[in-house]
């Protein structure tokens, strides 16, 4: 029986992936370990979304070949998928597997096994002995002579959702749900429409059945995910059926809160331009959606919004953002922010902290801008200093600490019910640990003679604050 052990960076949706990949592995005979222990096989699934994560990603595929020699280092995902070419020569590397191909990670890896000795890297040829493409042309001719070095195919080309998915998750409480992959939106400074493809929606009928199992399996937090939420259900065609079916985004999480068992709702990041009076109110008739709402903003300067080529302005986030607020009163808003993007003069910066201190966060989280080669902003002219993003975003951070602290205090007093998450020991004692429906850190005594009741929903009052960053809850 072969082993392999996974390394996820990056977002929720390559944390859905892995798990799939590794129900796969599971179900073609492997064993899995952790990462930290000898295996067969190590798959990273990669991160791109900037230079750092490239770095992290190679870190740690040669962290992974470092620990086994002769173990088949596998790099996965979005890396993957934009530096495939440069992985080709990195000796760490064994096989690399696109966006796409990572649905056949375990007949890849198979074909892997087929076509190389243990002791041998496909290296050892020449770049014509390990190339590979796993397109239907390949899978077509069966040829499987061919060394199994390369699986990257042409993900624009793509347009139909991945046949992937999780029947379980290793988180005990909270399950990811990936709806959607790809994004068309093109901002200046991101690479990922060029290494996840356009837009794909997942059919509503397979999100209802993998919901279903969750709620079977006991899960009672969702969390929808997806590379560009927003924008799901603009790829399908109208659907004229008297059975369930979603056209938006809203349509999914208005069905999937009539799913037995599942007590919460939660979604990702949103574009500002899906926050409208409609859509706001609709959730608010749901019994499970929770108020957390993550708008990605990236700058408050309209003049660095034109050039990233962001789709709104200040003031239409702002409309959204009262739009919100007046329908949840107690809504959670987050958002990103990207600090010292290339041409932003201190005027410009000076209104992106205006607005962020008029908009009132409960949480930023605050980038320096990363030059990403691919990407027109990385040819842009104006390109700050390393000097100038990081002090930047310091007082971006600055001020996301005492906007935290603000929405924090204001539960103070308050009745609030978290899912139990953990039991952490802290100041020597034992403590409950989950979050509120606005994702909230709060944790309650864990009483004597009590079994801890994991994936249960609890409620008390809020008395204060147990450390810095969270609230103490007194039932």
């Amino acid at each position: 029986m072969r082993t392999a052990a996974f390394h996820t960076l990056g977002c929720k949706v390559n944390t859905y992936e892995t798990e799939a990949m590794q129900q796969a592995l599971l179900r073609a005979g492997y064993e899995l370990r952790s990462f930290e222990e000898p295996a067969d096989v190590y798959i990273i699934n990669t991160c791109s979304v900037t230079n750092i994560a490239d770095r992290k990603s190679r870190q740690m595929l040669h962290r992974a070949k470092s620990m086994n020699p002769d173990a088949v280092v596998v790099a996965a995902g979005c890396y993957a998928q934009a530096a495939g070419g440069k992985l080709k020569e990195d000796t760490a590397v064994d096989l690399i597997v696109g966006n796409h191909e990572k649905r056949e990670i375990a007949a890849l890896l198979e074909r892997y096994f087929a076509s190389h000795d243990a002791s041998r890297l496909c290296k050892t040829g020449g770049p014509e002995d390990c190339d590979f493409r796993a397109d239907e042309k390949d899978q077509d001719t069966g040829n499987a002579d061919r060394a199994a070095c390369v699986a990257v195919g042409d993900i624009a080309a793509v347009r139909a959702y991945d046949d992937i998915s999780a029947d379980t998750m290793s988180d005990h409480t909270r399950a990811f749900l990936k709806i959607q992959d790809g994004c068309n939106q093109f901002c200046s400074y991101c690479i990922i429409p060029y290494v996840r493809g356009r837009v794909r929606s997942r059919a509503f009928p397979e999100l209802k059945e993998e919901v279903e199992r969750f709620a079977a399996q006991g899960y009672r937090e969702l969390v929808l995910t997806g590379i560009h939420l927003s924008s799901y259900g603009r790829d399908l065609e109208r659907i004229q059926s008297a059975g369930e079916h979603a056209e938006n985004l809203s349509d999914v999480i208005c069905l999937l809160d009539r799913v037995e068992g599942i007590e919460r709702i939660r979604v990702g990041s949103l574009e500002p331009q899906i926050v409208t009076e409609d859509f706001v109110r609709r959730l608010a008739g749901l019994r499970h959606f929770c108020p957390h709402f993550h708008l990605s903003m990236q700058s408050g300067s309209d003049a660095v919004l034109r050039r990233m080529n962001r789709h709104y302005s200040t003031a239409e986030f702002r409309r959204g953002v009262d739009t919100i607020r007046r329908v949840f009163p107690d809504a959670a808003i987050t958002t990103d922010i990207i600090a010292g993007f290339p041409g932003e003069t201190e005027e410009e910066f000076q209104e992106t902290l205006a607005f962020t201190e008029e908009i009132c966060f409960y949480e930023t989280h605050i980038f320096p801008y990363s030059r990403r080669e691919g990407t027109r902003a990385a040819e842009m002219p104006g390109q700050c200093t390393r000097a100038v993003k990081a002090a930047r975003a310091e007082q971006l951070a600055a001020l996301n600490r005492r906007h935290m602290r603000e929405f924090r205090e204001r539960r103070i007093g308050r009745w609030e019910e978290i899912l139990v998450e953990e039991v952490a020991e802290l100041n020597g004692r034992r403590y409950l640990l989950g979050n509120t429906r606005e994702y909230v850190r709060i944790a309650a005594l864990l009483h004597e003679n009590e079994t801890a009741p994991v994936n249960a929903l609890i409620s008390g009052q809020v008395t204060g604050f147990l450390t810095e960053e969270l609230l103490e809850l007194q039932r």
